[in-house]
């Protein structure tokens, strides 16, 4: 089972709508923060860092979605639960659950891969397998048939 790590936010006045709930792009926001600090809590070494010693510059985003359940608020304290939970090949699948204390709001989804800068172009990045190391910090095995494992349904959840 992978780790998950849960990240702490302070739903800001800025954050909200003109009908004082959150507008929902803050939401993948605060996914994307929390992806890093899930790497982060697993021990994986800064991406300035993971460039200087393997290469890998981050884990760019190439999908993303939610199911919005409640609303949030200005002055709500949130805490995002994030895991790996699936290797697809190059790709991997960020499971976030977002709560305002036991009450779920939104259930969202990333897939990302480990990206380096490409070697003929660096203005152009490329995709890489999951590192060992990496995949062991985050205590995640290689799915069987990585290539041909399906993405979880996380929304309907």
């Amino acid at each position: 089972m992978s780790r998950s790590h849960i990240s702490h936010f302070s739903v800001e006045f800025g954050d909200c709508d003109p009908a004082q709930i959150v507008f929902y792009p803050n939401y993948f926001r605060w996914m994307d923060a929390a992806s890093l600090r899930f790497f982060r809590a697993c021990g994986v070494a800064t991406w300035r860092e993971m460039e200087a010693s393997t290469g890998i510059i981050g884990t760019p985003l190439v999908d993303a979605s939610a199911r919005f359940l409640r609303p949030a608020s200005y002055g709500d304290a949130i805490d995002v639960e994030t895991s790996m939970i699936v290797l697809l090949g190059k790709s991997f699948v960020m499971k976030h659950t977002i709560r305002r204390g036991d009450e779920i709001l939104v259930n969202g989804r990333e897939i990302r891969v480990f990206a380096r800068r490409h070697p003929d172009d660096p203005k152009r990045i490329q995709a890489v397998p999951v590192p060992v190391s990496i995949r062991e910090l985050c205590d995640l095995p290689m799915a069987e048939g990585d290539k041909e494992a399906r993405v979880p349904d996380l929304l309907n959840r």
